[in-house]
């Protein structure tokens, strides 16, 4: 029994440290299960072709609509949760995203797969900003650092060990229905979250943030924009002609609209999402550095499954264990980032950043010096070395981007940080994956093997952009540093 006062909604003010710790277990689950649900799927892609006989343009909505409607989703949901209350949101797309897993695994045509699907990414874009903004609300100054820690760790491992998961539950299924089970896992998971969540997320909303209105024509612009830059990015394989990359100096107009528009309305009352966070360096290049990382960083596993499976014949378990190791050095890495970046501050990032890159560059040489060893073996200590980098980076760069943003603007601000991240995962993929299949298309001898080489070499190249976007906020720091007198920060 909860004592009085803490319920659902409970000013959050009253929640002692127990409370907040059990509100923002209830969020970490959540945010790992709509995650998961970004890389879990690859795996599943060649035992589902076969049994809703779907054709390319089928299996490409079905990766690439969740993340389309995902990022659409982001920073309008984040807004409404921080005028109407984050509980509130938190439930409702939980519970829309259990209905559409558990409609996504009764499917019984690729049509209806597919819709499930982005009926389901969006889900996820409503259920993510609540729990970024819940850490916000409930935890204040450098205690921010540890549920950040936390945070990361769930966003890097959830990526990362989603093959692994999908390929034991297509093993435990059989081949014909175990990519149902990819979906229906959700389901029990999901509705012991609405119910926790109710009880013990913060519901109260003051009646000056009720009386704030949600931006409808900011919410059209930031959505229009999105979509043109993401919808060419995630068609990319299956939209042939070049016509289709016209939408992106389209969107990014759009996107110009909607900055100026959020700036006009700022004057009369709080905007959708209020453009002078990026007054604040440490949110602009944080943000800067998300978005090169997830380009990087998402498109490996992308290619990695597809060259297991399909290049090298490897069954979808042995596909996902490969990837284990990156998954057990992001958690560990995530859970010691999330303690000392307050300590250390943006050179962790670095450091992490530079890591990254390493173990990708070995990841590379290993397979390209290892012709007759198993390439799960080959592959284990550089894609440990990969992951605690990764771990340094995620976590402790969300909380330095963050750590500026008023809580009445948690949501939206990570929101936005969040699209960038969706942006640079749809970008990456579609990036690193055309070089991959141009090279495989190629054909000759060790064609898939050479079109991951240059795949992971591209990868570790956005990788390297983040980390001088990284180097240069730390030479700024330090001019700044000795121009004032003051000690580094």
């Amino acid at each position: 029994m909860a004592p009085a006062g803490t319920r659902g909604s409970a000013d959050p003010d009253s929640y002692d440290e127990r409370r907040r710790w059990q509100a923002l277990g209830v969020g970490l689950v959540a945010t790992f299960m709509t995650l998961l649900d970004v890389s879990i799927v690859n795996v599943a892609i060649p035992s589902l072709e076969r049994a809703l006989h779907a054709n390319p343009a089928d299996l490409q909505w079905v990766l690439s609509g969740y993340a389309l409607t995902f990022g659409l989703a982001l920073v309008p949901a984040g807004r409404f949760g921080d005028i109407r209350g984050r509980r509130n949101v938190f439930v409702f797309g939980i519970a829309l995203f259990t209905l559409s897993s558990a409609l996504a695994g009764l499917a019984q045509s690729p049509g209806w797969l597919v819709g499930a699907r982005l009926l389901q990414g969006a889900a996820a874009g409503v259920v993510n900003p609540q729990v970024t903004g819940l850490i916000q609300q409930l935890f204040q100054g450098p205690a921010r650092a540890r549920p950040f820690g936390l945070l990361g760790a769930i966003i890097g491992i959830s990526t990362a060990v989603g093959p692994l998961l999908g390929g034991l539950l297509i093993a435990a299924g059989g081949p014909e229905h175990g990519w149902r089970l990819v979906f229906f896992v959700n389901v029990p998971v999901g509705i012991v979250a609405v119910i926790l969540g109710w009880r013990l997320l913060p519901g109260r909303v003051t009646a000056r943030t009720t009386q704030h209105r949600l931006d409808p024509v900011g919410v059209l612009l930031l959505g229009v924009g999105v979509a043109l830059i993401l919808l060419p990015l995630v068609q990319q394989t299956q939209w042939h002609g070049s016509g289709k990359w016209l939408l992106l100096p389209a969107g990014a107009v759009t996107l110009v609209g909607f900055w100026l528009w959020e700036r006009r309305y700022a004057r009369r009352g709080p905007p959708l999402f209020d453009v002078r966070l990026f007054s604040h360096q440490s949110y602009t290049l944080g943000s800067l550095i998300a978005l090169l990382y997830f380009g990087g960083f998402t498109a490996v596993f992308f290619v990695f499954t597809l060259y297991l499976q399909i290049g090298l014949g490897y069954s979808a378990l042995i596909a996902g264990t490969a990837i284990t190791p990156f998954a057990l050095g992001s958690a560990v890495a995530s859970a010691v980032g999330g303690r000392i970046v307050n300590r250390f501050g943006r050179p962790l990032v670095a450091v992490g950043l530079l890591a990254v890159v390493v173990g990708l560059g070995l990841v590379a040489l290993a397979i390209d010096l290892a012709l007759h060893v198993p390439v799960p073996w080959v592959t284990a200590v550089p894609l440990l070395v990969a992951g605690i980098g990764s771990g340094f980076v995620i976590a402790p760069n969300q909380t330095l981007t963050l750590a500026q943003v008023p809580v009445p603007q948690a949501g939206s601000g990570a929101g936005m940080l969040q699209t960038g991240q969706r942006i640079g995962s749809a970008a990456g993929i579609a990036v690193v994956g055309s070089v991959f299949f141009t090279t495989v298309a190629g054909g000759g001898g060790n064609a898939w093997s050479r079109g991951f080489e240059k795949s992971l070499l591209l990868a570790a190249t956005i990788v390297t952009l983040a980390l001088l976007a990284a180097l240069l906020d730390i030479a700024r720091h330090h001019r700044r540093d000795r121009t004032q007198g003051g000690a580094p920060s």
